[in-house]
């Protein structure tokens, strides 16, 4: 029997600039070698309790929706309260054994803070106002790392980061989602 060749296929980076943060995701699903589907939605506004946070999710949908039920939750009972809400669902992550088989990884911010959340209970706040998870994760990571010396606006930075991304990972393509936040 040969092994299942796995679900590859994300990249998605945050830019954050002043008060303003763009999560940019691509559309590529990939099943092995093969696209499956070029214009998956990654990135995604939640509104729970009335406060808007734009979430990004990277590995099996499934569980990415599993996940951000869960959150919207967590921020129903703490509202404005990101952070507090992102360590509640951390916690339950590694702790739940439901949850611990879940394969994906989040990004999450409401314009002021923003957050790259793991199974591994991680909630990390990334350093020079760039975030980035996925196959292509690093690439558009420094990508965007390099650009942020320039003035361009988060917007231009995060398209600019993906499309060096795409260029580079396979299981990246062009076709982004995007959504801004502002503080």
């Amino acid at each position: 029997m040969t092994d299942f060749p796995g679900w590859h296929g994300t990249t998605i980076i945050a830019v954050r600039r002043g008060d303003e943060v763009v999560v940019a995701g691509d559309g590529q699903v990939s099943l092995g070698q093969t696209v499956i589907k070029g214009s998956a939605r990654k990135v995604r506004r939640l509104s729970p309790g009335g406060s808007e946070v734009v979430a990004g999710f990277a590995g099996s949908t499934a569980d990415a929706f599993a996940l951000l039920e869960r959150l919207e939750a967590k921020l129903e009972a703490t509202p404005g309260q990101l952070a507090r809400a992102s360590v509640e669902l951390a916690k339950d992550w590694r702790t739940d054994k439901y949850l611990q088989k879940l394969e994906a990884m989040l990004i999450v911010t409401d314009g002021r803070d923003l957050f790259v959340i793991t199974g591994a209970g991680d909630v990390l706040e990334p350093e020079h106002d760039v975030a980035a998870i996925g196959s292509g994760g690093n690439f558009a990571l420094a990508a965007a790392r390099g650009l942020m010396v320039s003035e361009m606006p988060a917007e231009e930075v995060a398209r600019r980061a993906m499309e060096i991304a795409a260029e580079i990972c396979v299981y990246t393509n062009g076709n982004l989602t995007l959504e801004r936040i502002s503080a």
